[in-house]
């Protein structure tokens, strides 16, 4: 009799679909969590962009204080940075049907943007200034400083931290328009 050949893979053939299949997978793996950070990512500066215009609508609508000269309006001190702690509550419920002065108003208001910024955000630092260079040319960013004097428009600049680094810079800045002179 003769003997039949036998036809099949050799180990080698079988490593090499191995490997391939390997690479495919880790390859998918990676697809899989850039896609996932870049949705954390996303989803973070919408929420930090609704923030800011909230916090942007409850100063128009205190227009007493900020109507105030700047060393007495209060939303014009926010300076909050996450890494400070837990900030305290709000003094004062200041919701619908509640009798508040426009001060208390302002404090309940800056207490819940710290609250919501604490909660909501990796190591999360608002300020609110007024400031006529937003922009820093020489990083290419925007700038946590405040340069700005009477004449300048009021901004709200809020960041986080992205990954391990900390908010070295704002990644959301609102200029309120029509804010008081």
């Amino acid at each position: 009799m003769r003997p039949v050949p036998v036809h099949g893979f050799t180990l080698i053939e079988v490593l090499v679909a191995v490997f391939v299949l390997a690479i495919g997978v880790l390859g998918t793996v990676a697809a899989q969590t850039a896609a996932l950070r870049t949705r954390q990512g996303s989803a973070l500066l919408s929420n930090g962009v609704q923030l800011a215009s909230s916090l942007a609508d409850r100063m128009r609508a205190n227009s007493v204080q900020m109507n105030a000269p700047d060393a007495a309006n209060p939303y014009l001190r926010l300076r909050y940075d996450a890494a400070e702690g837990e900030p305290a509550p709000a003094p004062l419920a200041c919701h619908q049907g509640a009798a508040c002065s426009s001060a208390e108003l302002a404090a309940f208001d800056l207490a819940e943007v710290r609250q919501a910024l604490h909660a909501g955000f990796p190591g999360g630092r608002i300020s609110v200034c007024r400031d006529g260079g937003r922009w820093d040319a020489r990083s290419g960013a925007l700038s946590w400083t405040c340069a700005g004097g009477r004449g300048d428009p009021v901004v709200i600049k809020l960041g986080w931290r992205r990954g391990d680094a900390p908010a070295t810079a704002p990644l959301v800045a609102v200029m309120l328009p029509g804010a008081p002179q």
